[in-house]
């Protein structure tokens, strides 16, 4: 009895053994039966490949003795163009076997996207594979490596702390392959305008010459294990071995970038933008499509962005002259002086970023609190709320936001630029808080993540700033329709952050399609929006590195209101705000065609069931 028994099990290994090797096969060296398996597969393989994404995620630190993903980092290498090219030659194969009739509703979507997706990266990499700049002010790869190792490495053991050190020993070698990239740029006659060599010298400058207790990934570092229950003798053996790694592969992997850029600085582009490039104007129309996932013109979108300044624009007036102010001034005359009126600002005392950060912490839990009769669900992941580190505050944007672990090992964070007090006059920081963190990215990207209803591509496979910006400045709006921000003050800061992004729409395109200079596009952003000298100038300086993806901002809203007003007109007294935003929010993070079937799908279904 009891050897059948065990030959009964045995039976059942084999045979579990044989179907989940058979599956692998099929996964791995066929076509996978499943069009969300195929993806989920080269997601996976992805994130293998990255070990930073897979620290990010944070779903694999439990078996980061079997990955070691936490002490290494990805590395440029020869040959990862070409590879790049082939695989996404072949995935376009792949997907396009997946005939649409044997796929569900969903599958037929998520192919739509996947295809998208590839088609416009494979165009980059075979058209224009040096197009961009790897370098550069705001978002360079001398900066996400620092600020990836200081924010998103975890330190909660001793183990993890001796990864950061091996990661920090590979930097070197990192920037080594990151310069042949731009080397072969360089053999591209494709340079940055001079404005963004001057900025990454100095950045690059200052990170070799910290002095080690201020040194970012330094003070970063001995912060993280000051936390841990471990002996003094140990502590002090970790602090000798990332003053090691700092000085023998960081400092040195920032001098190979240094010298080239000081080397090849003659040679920066005079103009500033992409249309000087080869093929420069394709290129954009590239940017465009990828961004905001349309196929509007460059003309197209910068009549759009005019219109919308006028609209905008009248709005504020109507305000400004309200409040009593003089009605002969223009509307960025008057928002310059505000910017300037102590009133919004706050006093310039040592502990003016805590206080400022405290402020906004109180505004997102607010909106937190407020908002929610406006969604069905709402995320479980918290948000928090931090200064923008100082390495990068002179040249980074007015805020950005950092999502949070899919484990909850870590929250999302809303960095807000606390550099110059005049970058955060007090009537616009709600209309800030609601854009980065609730009910803007945060709650969007929250729950996406937390949608478990969503395959694993759907969920973080594919992201486009035309979706989630679009969301997120929709949500100021939101915010101002829900009461949140009832002084007249406050909409006035919505409505600024509104006209500075139809503002994007006419620079952008002004620079890069019809030859705008970088100081042009300054003088009208300064002149419609009121912002401050410095604002306009790291904005404009951003849109020159990153064509297109200002653009994103002001399209998504107009297509998410112009969906919400579809379906109010069609629904009328069976609209209801909360099936709108699942309509919207509950498919990830898709491209703007997507979102106006489901919403054309939500509408349909409304109309069937009342």
């Amino acid at each position: 009895m009891l050897k059948r028994f065990f030959k009964a099990v045995g039976l059942i290994v084999i045979f579990s053994i044989s179907l989940c090797s058979l599956y692998l096969v099929n996964l791995f060296l066929m076509k996978p039966i499943s069009i969300d398996h195929y993806l989920g597969k080269n997601l996976i393989v992805g994130l293998v490949d990255s070990p930073e994404a897979m620290t990010y995620l944070g779903l694999f630190d439990g078996i980061n003795w079997l990955t070691k993903h936490n002490s290494r980092i990805s590395i440029p290498e020869v040959g990862d163009l070409e590879e790049g090219i082939k695989s996404s030659k072949k995935s376009l194969k792949m997907l396009n076997r997946y005939k649409d009739k044997s796929l569900s509703h969903n599958q037929k979507i998520t192919k739509s996207i996947a295809i998208f997706d590839t088609e416009n990266g494979l165009r980059q990499m075979e058209d224009f594979p040096h197009h961009d700049f790897p370098l550069n002010q705001i978002g360079g790869d001398h900066l996400n490596t620092i600020g990836f190792m200081s924010d998103m490495h975890p330190i909660r053991n001793i183990s993890e702390a001796e990864d950061f050190i091996k990661r920090t020993d590979l930097i070197k070698e990192k920037y080594a392959g990151l310069l042949h990239e731009l080397e072969l740029q360089a053999e591209s006659g494709i340079y940055p305008p001079v404005f963004v060599f001057e900025h990454v010298i100095k950045q690059l400058n200052e990170f070799i010459n910290f002095d080690l207790e201020e040194h970012p990934l330094y003070t970063q570092f001995i912060k993280k294990i000051g936390e841990l229950d471990i002996s003094n003798e140990k502590n002090e053996s970790l602090k000798a071995k990332i003053e090691v790694s700092i000085n023998n592969s960081v400092t040195p992997g920032f001098e190979l970038l240094r010298d080239f850029m000081i080397r090849t600085k003659v040679n920066a582009n005079p103009h500033h933008g992409v249309w000087s490039q080869p093929d420069g104007d394709e290129f954009y129309k590239l940017k465009i499509r990828s961004f905001t996932t349309t196929d509007y013109s460059p003309e197209q979108i910068h009549q759009m962005g005019l219109s919308e300044v006028s609209r905008i624009s009248s709005r504020m007036k109507e305000i400004l002259i309200s409040l009593g102010y003089d009605s002969s001034k223009t509307v960025g005359t008057i928002m310059n002086e505000l910017n300037e009126d102590p009133s919004f600002l706050y006093a310039d005392t040592p502990d003016r970023k805590e206080i400022v950060v405290q402020d906004y912490m109180d505004m997102v839990n607010e909106a937190t609190e407020e908002i929610s009769s406006y969604f069905h669900t709402m995320p479980k992941s918290k948000v928090i709320v931090k200064a923008v580190p100082e390495y990068s505050e002179k040249t980074q944007a007015g805020g950005y936001y950092q999502s949070p672990a899919l484990d909850g090992s870590r929250p999302g964070v809303f960095f807000a630029n606390l550099y110059d007090i005049k970058q955060t006059p007090k009537y616009s920081m709600k209309t800030l808080a609601y854009h980065e963190a609730t009910p803007g990215h945060h709650h969007q990207i929250a729950h996406s993540l937390e949608n478990e209803e969503l395959t694993l591509y759907r969920r973080f496979g594919y992201g486009t700033s035309a979706f989630s910006e679009g969301w997120a400045l929709y949500s100021e709006r939101l915010a101002l329709e829900a009461g949140l921000a009832p002084d007249p003050y406050d909409e006035l800061g919505i409505l600024q952050s509104e006209i500075f992004r139809a503002v994007r729409l006419v620079v952008d395109t002004g620079m890069h399609y019809k030859k705008w200079t970088r100081e042009e596009a300054i003088d009208y952003m300064k002149s419609q929006t009121g912002m401050s000298d410095t604002e306009c100038r790291v904005e404009i300086e951003r849109y020159i590195v990153w064509p297109g993806q200002a653009l994103s901002y002001k399209v998504g809203m107009i297509k998410i209101l112009e969906l919400r007003e579809r379906a109010r007109n069609a629904l009328g007294d069976r609209f209801s705000i909360q099936d709108f935003h699942s309509a919207v929010l509950d498919h990830g993070n898709p491209p703007l065609f997507i979102v106006e079937q489901m919403v054309d799908e939500m509408i349909e279904k409304s109309l069937e069931t009342n």
